[in-house]
């Protein structure tokens, strides 16, 4: 029992690098100097002290840990402001003292609780508020100006730095599967996985406060799923299931070969390369069948019923996803069901190799499941 308590003080690993720590240091005192420096100008160096201390704690989630729930705008905007509400309320109650300061706080985590936008330093800005019979005091309600100054500055300092570092701030809010058939129906992932539901059904069952963005969570936990999956497969690469004898064409390729090429060898996609076997485009059936019914309904060619000679350099998809030999097999997966690719280009120190099609993916894992069965 008392080993297992003395345990839980043993601080967790971090899986941060050292180059993350100094990152989040350097934008940290960016962040604490730029904004005490503005506000010291317009408000004076007193008054820019007494807030110090938030700006300080904003700029660890900011900066050290940008992507948690915490640190996102509307944590550090709203909770600055509806903290200087409940401080002004606290004092206009209970005066100065240390009893209204802790009113003051708990009325301001209620407050940010309700608007969702609690945010750890709110209770300090609360604090600093109450207990500051001087510099703060004096304004009345106008010490929202400063307050929100700080937060305001720090909060553009934070995009800024972060996004420059090449860490994206604020965390996006998006959707985990694509719709791409535009159908209603559950995406694939969603059937045989846990889907929404089930992770909200899970943060409910916690109940209690979780530093980490629903999105973050998920994200977290497909990657172990996907880490589980890789260890448990073995090492099958893109280069052991792909097929290697693959046709292909170049952009000057006709449609009518492209065509002839497609439906005689029943393949849905055909990969183009160029002279060096790079690839440098890729079109399916789909863009074939588009392409004419468009140029039909534009221009005075498609008026009058003339075709051109069009080659594949005028449909060709030239954004292509590719992956390389060694790509391990679960990385496959969610590009070939999830994306609704039906192949992939396999590249060899950037030259083309080969296909991996869902055909040869459900070969894959029909021969893995084999295995296992037996």
């Amino acid at each position: 029992m008392i080993k297992s308590i003395l345990r839980s003080f043993y601080p967790a690993p971090l899986n941060t690098k050292p180059k993350e720590w100094l990152r989040a240091s350097v934008g940290a005192c960016v962040g604490v100097l730029t904004a005490s420096m503005v506000c010291q100008y317009f408000y004076g160096i007193e008054l820019a002290l007494h807030l110090l201390g938030p700006i300080g704690a904003s700029s660890v989630l900011l900066f050290a840990v940008s992507t948690g729930a915490l640190a996102q705008p509307w944590s550090i905007v709203g909770s600055y402001f509806v903290a200087t509400g409940s401080a002004l309320i606290a004092v206009y109650l209970l005066g100065h003292s240390i009893l209204s300061a802790s009113f003051a706080v708990g009325l301001a985590i209620g407050a940010m609780c309700i608007f969702r936008c609690l945010h750890p330093p709110g209770g300090a800005v609360a604090l600093c508020i109450v207990l500051s019979q001087t510099d703060l005091a004096q304004l009345g309600f106008y010490v929202f100006y400063p307050v929100m100054l700080n937060a305001g500055i720090l909060l553009c300092c934070a995009l800024v730095f972060n996004n420059l570092t090449l860490v994206r701030y604020p965390k996006m809010h998006t959707s985990s599967s694509a719709d791409i058939n535009h159908t209603n129906d559950i995406p694939p992932f969603e059937r045989v996985g846990f889907n929404s539901d089930d992770l909200d059904a899970a943060l409910s069952d916690i109940g209690e406060f979780v530093d980490v963005t629903r999105e973050d969570l998920e994200g977290i936990i497909r990657s172990t799923e996907k880490h589980a999956l890789r260890r448990s497969m073995g090492d099958i690469q893109a280069s052991h299931i792909m097929s290697k004898d693959v046709l292909s064409g170049t952009p000057e390729t006709t449609i009518k070969e492209a065509i002839r090429l497609l439906m005689h060898h029943s393949i849905k996609s055909l990969p183009i390369l160029d002279s060096k076997k790079h690839i440098v485009g890729i079109v399916s059936l789909t863009d074939i069948i588009k392409y004419p019914a468009s140029i039909r309904n534009s221009g005075a060619l498609g008026l009058f019923g003339f075709k051109k000679n069009i080659s594949l350099s005028d449909i060709m998809h030239t954004s292509v996803t590719c992956v390389t030999a060694a790509a391990h097999i679960v990385e496959l997966i969610p590009l070939l069901s999830r994306q609704g690719l039906h192949c992939i280009p396999v590249l060899q120190n950037n030259e083309f190799v080969g296909v991996v099609t869902q055909t040869d993916l459900i070969a894959a894992l029909h021969r893995d499941l084999m295995v296992h069965l037996h």
